[in-house]
């Protein structure tokens, strides 16, 4: 099996719940050797997260599958990062990484020295990336975050679900990955500068920071003078792009060009539609969202959706069907793409996992491991670090470990 583009490379994961170990799993999928550390006796929130529960009436214990979700590819151990023991062990394994990701409170390493700076000023090479609510600067940054708090804080709740109604967040914690993907790809540039400097540096990504990064051409409407607006499943700057109502279900269009717009009329055999002025450019659609939107919708109305669902596409007109999520997973283009892939854990047996997304030519992101039940190989690593047999068996009486 192809080693993978990071291999080598050592990242210690002090993370806990979404955001972090999603960062560290996407490194771990492009093949860096991850340690989870986790607190002893129960580890990692997320494996408290349910139900729902895989393995739920099996000999085995259940997981959580919030837990599966974000710790594929890695080692586990457990280590009591309040105990000087524990402390002791930590800095020995940090001493041996390249990354260290972290999402502690602000200030809470520092008092126990893991911490950059001073971890820092004898491993001058590590690339340290706190992973926080607000970030480690700001009148915000000892407020405690959570994903939702975010959504909410950050504006993309004001913008989301239909006109009329309270706003809403989205489905799945989104700033957590997005915050997770800033993290792994500034990783990837530190540890790029690093192999022409020697130097690595630390890294500050705030939830926050990720939740306005992304509001993107919404944040631009609002440079521009334009006041953002709920839209429901519409589109603020391109019409038509939303759901409509077909003779037998509800399907997704997005009309991105005129000329898209015009093949469309031509297929819908509205010639009328095609021929008025005002509806001849998407600056002209969108000024007429309030009356064009009911005519349309009654044109789709007249057919079928599976009809629509043909003919559109082929008129390289983007439109779908509006899957659930077992249709997604289960969609022939998804197995195709690989994006459902299966893992062997220890106790639970075959696992199935979504894939790695981007597809590299010569160092493919793989899945080689299930997530680690909790401290599965802490005696592994510990002996690797060179502790003897008598000296784990202390640090576990201890409860270090």
């Amino acid at each position: 099996m192809n080693p993978g583009a990071l291999a080598g490379i050592r990242v210690v994961d002090l993370s806990r719940v979404l955001a972090g170990p999603f960062c560290t799993m996407l490194l771990a999928d492009y093949g860096a050797e991850v340690v989870k550390v986790e607190q002893p006796g129960h580890g990692d929130p997320t494996r408290a997260w349910g139900p729902p529960w895989v393995g739920e009436g099996s000999a085995a214990e259940p997981q959580s599958a919030y837990y599966l979700t974000a710790n594929r590819n890695k080692r586990g151990m457990t280590l009591d990062l309040k105990s000087e023991a524990g402390l002791a062990v930590a800095r020995r394994l940090i001493a041996t990484a390249d990354v260290v990701v972290e999402n502690f409170m602000p200030g809470t390493l520092a008092r126990v020295g893991l911490d950059y700076a001073t971890l820092a000023a004898g491993q001058p090479g590590l690339v340290y990336c706190s992973i926080t609510g607000y970030g480690q600067t700001g009148p915000y940054r000892d407020r405690p975050g959570y994903d939702f708090m975010i959504q909410a804080e950050g504006g993309i709740m004001s913008i989301t679900g239909p006109a009329e109604g309270e706003p809403y967040k989205v489905g799945v914690a989104i700033v957590d990955i997005s915050a997770g993907l800033f993290a792994a790809t500034a990783i990837l540039a530190a540890l790029h500068h690093r192999q022409r400097t020697g130097r690595g540096q630390a890294i500050d990504v705030a939830l926050f920071d990720a939740q306005i990064g992304w509001l993107a051409n919404v944040a631009q409407n609002v440079f521009a003078g334009a006041a953002p607006a709920r839209y429901g499943n519409a589109h603020p700057n391109i019409v038509p792009y939303e759901t409509f109502p077909t003779a037998d279900g509800l399907i997704a269009v997005g009309i991105g060009s005129d000329e898209q717009w015009r093949r469309f009329c031509e297929l819908a055999g509205r010639p009328d539609l095609a021929a008025e002025p005002g509806y001849a450019t998407n600056a002209g659609r969108v000024a007429a969202r309030a009356e064009l939107i009911p005519r349309l919708r009654a044109v789709f109305q007249t057919r079928p959706s599976a009809e629509w669902l043909a003919a559109l596409p082929a008129l390289r007109i983007p439109a779908a069907p509006i899957n659930d999520v077992a249709a997604a997973l289960n969609d022939p283009h998804t197995l195709a793409r690989e994006m459902v892939q299966w893992v062997t854990h220890p106790a639970l047996g075959p696992l199935p996992t979504v894939g790695p997304v981007a597809k590299l030519s010569e160092t493919p992101a793989t899945v080689r491991a299930a997530p680690p039940t909790l401290g599965e190989h802490t005696d592994a690593i510990l002996g690797e670090l060179g502790y003897s047999p008598t000296e784990i068996a202390a640090l576990r009486e201890q409860n270090a470990i």
